[in-house]
């Protein structure tokens, strides 16, 4: 495991250094300037090459990267051009409330997918088998942000039940467990676990099939073992695999969730991203991408050591 663990660390390192440079291309090649976003249209040109001085957008595109890449690996990630402020004190509360918000749907889409996906599998070719099918295809073929919006609608706008915007009474920065901000909480919550939810169904039904047909499952039948126990050994077995696909969900829902959070007004890095790309607002751009992309990699490096302490079977090479 330790080996494993430094292999699967120095694989990161270059894999990082390519995720940076893409971040950085991406968002330099988009159409656009982005002094026009924080000057006026008549300023003078002393002005804005001073501007353009000050934020090093006046130097070759090799250069920039690699003075951008020099401030990263020092904790830097640079200045927001809209605001002033440092890309790190807007963008760490925002990643505080993507997560947040990812971790909740991930464990909602996760515990349906799994009660779903074992149900589906143990019945296969039954009402029940077809039922969770129908409702696994629906999650994932229904939109987020259309999702989104028919959930304010019913209930925030008709029942009056749930609010439809904001992350709590007071903002997001006074953030706490309990039923006045958790109600904020739920729809976008909900509407983004339904994605992850129909994508582990559909992964434990295959999985959970397979396990049916097995030499031990059909043992534990004729010891006179009752269905629900070996409903709940067939899970046990299901879910390393599970694990696997909801560790890379919650990796989606992080990087994926701008539309929903644009929609519920949700303070998070997908907020933050929506307004970075109006204001044409590249060091937050740049900054929020990468913080993004690095957590991917490195939840993709958890989920792989979690699935192989939950299932000693797998050998990594």
């Amino acid at each position: 495991m330790i080996f494993y663990l430094i292999r699967r660390v120095l694989y990161a390192i270059p894999i990082s250094l390519a995720v940076s440079l893409v971040c950085f291309m991406l968002v330099h090649i988009a159409p656009g300037d982005p002094i026009n976003a924080i000057v006026p249209p008549d300023a003078p040109q002393a002005v804005v090459e001073q501007i353009k001085h000050e934020y090093g957008l006046d130097k070759p595109l090799p250069v920039q990267f690699g003075l951008w890449l020099y401030q990263v690996s020092q904790g830097d990630l640079g200045r927001s051009l809209a605001t002033g402020r440092s890309v790190w004190s807007d963008l760490r509360p925002a990643t505080a409330n993507t997560l947040r918000l990812a971790v909740t749907a991930s464990l909602i889409g996760f515990v349906l997918g799994l009660i779903l996906g074992g149900l589906a599998g143990t019945f296969r070719g039954t009402w029940i088998d077809r039922i969770a099918t129908t409702f696994a295809v629906a999650g994932v073929s229904i939109p987020h942000y259309w999702l989104g919006m028919v959930m304010v609608i019913l209930f925030s706008v008709t029942l009056g039940a749930l609010p439809a915007m904001g992350a709590g009474p007071g903002g997001a920065t006074d953030w706490a467990w309990d039923w006045a901000h958790i109600q904020y909480l739920i729809l976008p919550a909900v509407t983004l676990s339904v994605i992850p939810m129909g994508i582990i169904t559909r992964t434990v039904r295959g999985v959970v099939g397979e396990i049916m047909n097995q030499d031990f499952v059909n043992t534990l039948r004729g010891k006179g073992m009752l269905p629900r126990n070996i409903f709940l050994h067939v899970v046990k077995n299901a879910a390393p695999n599970a694990l696997s696909v909801m560790g890379l969900q919650l990796g989606y829902l992080m990087g994926g969730s701008i539309l929903v959070e644009t929609v519920f007004s949700w303070p998070g890095t997908g907020f933050l991203l929506n307004s970075a790309i109006f204001q044409r607002d590249i060091p937050l751009l740049q900054g929020t991408i990468l913080v993004l992309a690095l957590f991917f990699v490195a939840l993709n490096l958890i989920v792989d050591l979690v699935q192989t302490a939950l299932d000693p079977r797998i050998k990594r090479s």
